[in-house]
């Protein structure tokens, strides 16, 4: 006697080809995303910006803690109320946050190790282009240090790099959650009936122009750099769709949003790793942060070989183009 089949939920990573983008949810969840978010922002604004916000506790200040929490996670926020708003129910939801496809191990491995090595070239990049801000005497490092440190600039730089290179990802994939489980775990399947390169490009456009409220407080660029704050928001742009292209393709090819969450986590990690190496610089418009644009030539450059080359790698996340 054949025993009864468990059903099988398919993953929201695989549209039929009958799919059809689900306009509704796709409104309702992008008007929550940015609305929650841009409040919290203007909570920011209106209680000092992120340069004067008033101190909390153990250094962190207002800004810092809302950023971290009501802004970062706003597109989780949006994910979980955009289903339970529309009825859309959570199967998919679970389908999302299981990590079991074939591919998943090796997309872990990559989404850890290749933001380094991407950022890390384009530091290199930065450094090779404008010489100047290079400082291989690490003063910015000893300035803070005590005079009787036990450690030398040299052992805090490499220290910091190990810990970026292994901790780090893994701390900060807590709070990239709250972001991918909105971009990647719910607006990128909706948009996949698009065409995988469509969604990618859109998704990653749409996380850029979230952070404007942020980066016109001075987040990742600072302020008074040329062309403040519109060439930074143009800057971000960029950098979310390379960054985004990524975060994508090892989603698409786990079936899972915690590749992306590891491989946001370590874009976060590693991404300031060139502050240490530098002298104070006036603008963080193109590096050495891998917000700046020229820090984020070689992942424009991947995401344009994952977007434009051939079609087998989207096949082989399972997901085809016939666009």
């Amino acid at each position: 006697m054949s025993q009864p089949s468990t059903p099988v939920v398919s993953s929201p990573f695989t549209p039929t080809p009958s799919a059809s983008v689900e306009r509704r949810r796709v409104l309702v969840f992008s008007v929550l995303a940015f609305g929650i978010a841009w409040a919290v922002g203007g909570v920011i604004a209106l209680t000092g910006g992120l340069r004067d916000s008033p101190p909390l506790v153990a250094g962190l200040s207002l800004g810092t803690v809302l950023l971290a929490t009501g802004y970062m996670f706003a597109p989780a926020a949006a994910h979980v109320l955009t289903r339970l708003m529309t009825g859309e129910g959570f199967a998919d939801a679970c389908a999302v946050l299981r990590p079991n496809h074939r591919s998943a191990p090796r997309s872990y491995l990559v989404a850890w190790v290749g933001p380094a090595a991407l950022t890390l070239v384009g530091v290199g990049l930065y450094f090779a282009v404008f010489p100047s801000p290079f400082d291989p005497t690490l003063s910015t490092i000893s300035s803070v240090l005590p005079a009787d440190a036990p450690l030398s600039p040299t052992l805090v730089v490499g220290i910091q790099l190990v810990a970026a290179l292994t901790v780090g990802p893994a701390i900060n994939t807590v709070f990239a959650f709250g972001e991918e489980f909105g971009w990647r775990g719910y607006l990128l399947p909706k948009l996949l009936p698009l065409g995988p390169r469509i969604a990618v490009g859109l998704v990653g456009l749409v996380w850029g122009v979230w952070h404007w409220p942020v980066i016109a407080m001075g987040y990742n660029y600072g302020v008074g750099y040329p062309g403040a704050p519109w060439t930074g928001m143009l800057a971000m742009v960029v950098m979310t769709v390379s960054t985004g292209t990524f975060l994508a393709w090892v989603t698409l090819r786990a079936k899972s949003v915690w590749p992306a969450a590891l491989g946001h986590g370590a874009v976060n990690a590693v991404g300031g790793i060139g502050l240490v190496v530098s002298r104070p610089a006036e603008s963080l418009l193109l590096g050495p942060t891998v917000t700046g644009l020229v820090v984020v030539i070689p992942w424009g450059h991947l995401a344009g070989w994952l977007l434009l080359r051939p079609e087998r790698l989207w096949d082989r996340a399972g997901v085809r183009d016939a666009r």
